[in-house]
């Protein structure tokens, strides 16, 4: 009995010995790790100096060349050091919800604008009623905010970017590199995500409900409050240029199809086969009123009925509605844009002449200048250093300031 006590105690230190060897890593591995990881770098920055060179090489059709950009104390490739895997796991976790959310790009588009409209970009907007803002007035409760999307998936990719590297990336980045890579997977272009962003712990509802751009804004209401971002006219229009792929609510639209802005009329700026075509997408063909005439329009967001799939081949994009082209900019040409705010770019000939440039060809300089204003506007407003904190969760300020 003894002895076979012996055999199965030598038995188990065998195995024990044989599983630590197992996860050791020779230092062929690491050395194989560290070469990949260099490349992954070198092929990162590689992307990153063909941006810049474009960047140098072209210029707006006002002669206005753009080779730089504020950084506002950001940082390309700030987690190096302290997570050096961030923006790989940014990646991977992205795809992965890109596979089963084929949509999600406008979604995270809209909500990285939302968010870096109002105060900058710093993640405000993902805070909830339980920050102790005073009578609940949060950025998610504003009547633009109430629809956004996106925000869970952001928390997700954060518990994955804690899980390797506990309180070292923020949210405010984690919003920045998500909505990059999710416009890459979307057939969008790559531009350079500089980091090193923190997280606000205060939220602005009064800001949110007054200075977000609204769908029925005019042309002067909305280059007012571009400008004071500091964008001009043309990337005002390039940015807008993001209402070429995903998918937009009824409610947005219904009040151009008869009593536009209390005139008793349609919008006169839709084109009529447009409009008839918006009307049988939006109706709800199960309620009517008593003389036989379709009632109000529903306010659901159209996505898997038939009208769905006519909607989508209304829209600005193209038929998989999730890809970035300039068929945007064709349709405010023919006044089929879907939003009155977009249409408006075509009220005013310092825009129009943007839109009639971006029409013009394969969608190349659309997507150059969309890739420039996106830098651009992911560093709006950005708290840095000792400024802000980085959430554990983001609807949730940390409790010890840092």
């Amino acid at each position: 009995m003894a002895t076979l006590m012996k055999r199965k105690t030598k038995t188990l230190i065998v195995i024990f010995i044989i599983s630590v060897i197992l996860s050791l890593k020779f230092p062929y591995e690491i050395e194989e790790e560290e070469r990949a990881r260099r490349e992954k770098l070198e092929k990162e920055e590689k992307r990153f100096s063909v941006f810049l060179q474009r960047e140098s090489a072209t210029s707006s059709p006002g002669g206005v060349v753009s080779s730089s950009f504020e950084l506002h104390g950001l940082e390309y490739d700030f987690y190096r050091q302290k997570c050096a895997q961030a923006e790989s796991i940014v990646r991977s976790t992205m795809a992965r919800i890109y596979l089963q959310q084929n949509d999600i790009s406008f979604g995270l588009l809209r909500l990285l604008f939302h968010d870096c409209f109002i105060k900058g970009c710093d993640a405000s907007v993902f805070l909830d009623d339980r920050n102790g803002n005073k009578n609940h007035s949060i950025e998610r409760q504003a009547a633009p905010n109430k629809s956004l999307r996106g925000l869970d998936e952001i928390e997700t990719i954060k518990e994955e970017l804690d899980n390797a590297c506990p309180g070292v990336v923020s949210c405010a980045d984690t919003l920045a590199l998500a909505t990059r890579d999710a416009i890459v997977l979307a057939g969008g272009p790559f531009y350079p995500v500089f980091t090193g962003r923190r997280d606000s712990t205060e939220s602005y509802f009064d800001e949110a409900m007054d200075e977000i751009p609204k769908p029925n804004d005019n042309i002067t209401r909305t280059l007012f409050l571009f400008s004071r971002r500091g964008f001009d006219e043309r990337e005002t229009v390039n940015l807008l240029g993001a209402h070429n792929v995903g998918k937009i609510n009824c409610d947005f639209i219904q009040n151009r199809f008869t009593n536009f802005s209390g005139t008793g009329q349609p919008d006169a700026s839709i084109d009529p086969d447009f409009l008839n075509e918006l009307r049988f997408a939006c109706q709800d063909s199960n309620s009517t009123n008593d003389d036989g005439t379709v009632a109000s329009m529903t306010s659901r967001e159209m996505r898997n009925s038939s009208s769905a799939m006519i909607f989508q081949r209304l829209s600005a994009s193209i038929p998989s509605g999730a890809r970035f082209d300039n068929h945007y900019y064709q349709n405010l040409l023919r006044g089929r844009g879907l939003l009155f705010v977009d249409q408006q770019l075509m009220a005013d000939e310092n825009t129009a002449r943007f839109v009639r440039g971006y029409a013009s060809d394969d969608g190349t300089t659309f997507r150059r200048d969309f890739s420039r204003s996106m830098v651009k506007m992911s560093n709006t407003g950005v708290l840095t250093g000792t400024r802000g904190q980085v959430r554990n969760k983001c609807s949730l300020p940390s409790a010890n300031l840092e």
